[in-house]
């Protein structure tokens, strides 16, 4: 069972239907409870960085989830807000991040080679795959996802980015750990692309 951790932040709905559509077994979790039968987890997120980690620490679901992913290796997929939470910090606020894959998110409006271009990044855009990734299995070299985000994830070891995209310059946007990964665009908005990497997760 594919558990989508509802914490009060994301679309979860989104992810129900497509999961639906792919006859894929998908449900909420509300409690630290609805976790215990998760094989998968996604952990979604819109908006602000403070306000995503606030909620989610508030939800009582954090000490369930660290069990279940760091120490059972439960396959979890982070998407927008959700991948930059597994970051140690974002530049959009004070709260530390889950620190599973070390990194920090930075704000797109600090580098100056975005001066001439408008934020946030949004729409559709081509990502180039790094790594020989399950999450991948059928994908074409450069396949494109939509965005919708001002802030990047950086990774500090290289190893662990899967995929970068280009806006300005070539930023992580699909990461991983062993069974960690996080995605920046939107896999629930992104048509057949979308539904072909939630499938692969589901399949991990």
């Amino acid at each position: 069972m594919i558990r989508i951790i509802d914490y009060g932040v994301g679309n979860i709905q989104a992810f129900m239907n497509m999961f639906k559509r792919l006859g894929v077994a998908a449900n909420r979790a509300h409690s630290a409870n609805d976790l215990q039968d998760a094989t998968h987890l996604i952990l979604p997120g819109v908006g602000a960085f403070d306000h995503a980690m606030e909620m989610f620490n508030k939800s009582g679901m954090r000490p369930a989830l660290e069990e279940l992913v760091l120490n059972k290796k439960v396959p979890i997929l982070g998407i927008c807000v959700g991948m930059q939470m597994l970051a140690e910090s974002s530049d959009e606020g004070k709260l530390q991040g889950l620190n599973w894959i070390p990194g920090n998110v930075r704000s797109f409006s600090s580098n100056p080679k975005l001066a001439s271009l408008p934020l946030p990044h949004m729409g559709w855009n081509d990502i180039t795959i790094k790594l020989n990734e399950p999450l991948f299995k059928g994908f074409e070299t450069s396949p494109r996802f939509y965005f919708l985000h001002s802030y990047y994830f950086t990774c500090e070891n290289r190893e662990h980015v899967a995929a970068t995209a280009q806006y300005g310059f070539n930023f992580d946007c699909v990461i991983s750990s062993e069974n960690i990964y996080g995605i920046q665009c939107h896999p629930e908005k992104s048509h057949s692309s979308g539904a072909q990497l939630l499938k692969n997760f589901s399949e991990l």
